[in-house]
């Protein structure tokens, strides 16, 4: 049997082994392939099994003409999903979920203190409002997710989203806690809150004052990355999916320090597979 000679559906499951983007591009071959690449059998397949259930979750209405349409926009950009408190995005080079928990879903020591957090509308944000930290001693952020609603056999990051104040001060004298825990799995790490250098410039002088303390060589120190939103964004750490539902526990935090921190901005914490 010759390839023309298959039937739509045997090859849209054959496409349905490789990415989206692969099969975009295998669909040059031939107007058979094409003809495949477009079918609805195969968007399907690429498409969340529970995308009827993502729909009715989303902020705003997504109008969309076929599966393979409706692929592209939920991969196309984070969209708002349960009441904005949430987001939700294919990885379209993998075909894996991602989620971000806005700050509004995260536990935060003390967040619904005004004396210690400020909770105010962001412009660059896409959550209606992060969180500010005014002052405060007792640093303690955590995130749970369930493996549910994650893309099963694949390994994930988790990722705090953040910014610096102006005014920030006190966050880098002592190194911050970071984990994730699932099951009897736990990663741990370290990281200083660091300002960028051009932004530390103006505040040598006063850090000069206080002598930092050394690392813990057992743990890995993560680094804060700027992303093309403009936030920053920390790695908290990372796990294997394997498909059973299971609660991840994330979190940054640093308890050991008396001293005073201020100006840290929460967006959320991104969990995103790695590839």
């Amino acid at each position: 049997m010759k390839m023309e000679d298959l039937p739509e559906e045997c090859m849209a499951l054959i496409l349905s082994g490789t990415s989206p983007c692969d099969a975009c591009r295998i669909s040059a071959v031939s107007k058979m392939i094409r003809d495949a690449a477009e079918s609805q059998i195969l968007w399907d397949k690429f498409l969340p099994s529970d995308y009827i259930d993502i729909l009715s979750r989303l902020v705003s209405p997504l109008s969309f003409t076929s599966k393979k349409d409706l692929f592209f926009k939920l991969s196309n950009r984070p969209l708002l999903i349960d009441g904005g408190t949430k987001t939700f995005y294919i990885e379209k080079y993998s075909n894996k979920r991602s989620y971000m928990l806005s700050a509004k879903k995260l536990s935060i020591t003390w967040g619904t203190n005004r004396f210690y957090w400020c909770w105010k509308p962001s412009l660059d944000s896409r959550f209606s409002q992060v969180v500010e930290l005014v002052m405060i001693t007792w640093l303690d952020i955590q995130g749970k997710i369930s493996t549910k609603i994650l893309s099963p056999n694949a390994k994930y990051g988790a990722y705090l989203i953040i910014k610096f104040a102006k005014r920030a001060y006190g966050l880098e004298k002592m190194p911050s806690e970071v984990s994730v825990e699932l099951g009897n799995y736990k990663s741990k790490g370290q990281t200083y809150l660091r300002k960028c250098s051009a932004e530390r410039k103006e505040a040598n002088d006063e850090e000069s004052l206080f002598v930092l303390p050394k690392k813990d060589s057992t743990m890995e120190e993560e680094v804060l990355v700027e992303r093309e939103d403009g936030w920053l964004e920390i790695e908290l750490g990372e796990f294997y999916n394997d498909g059973s539902e299971e609660e991840v526990k994330m979190s940054l935090r640093e308890v050991k320090g008396d001293h005073l921190k201020a100006g840290l901005i929460v967006e959320g914490i991104e969990v995103r597979p790695k590839l």
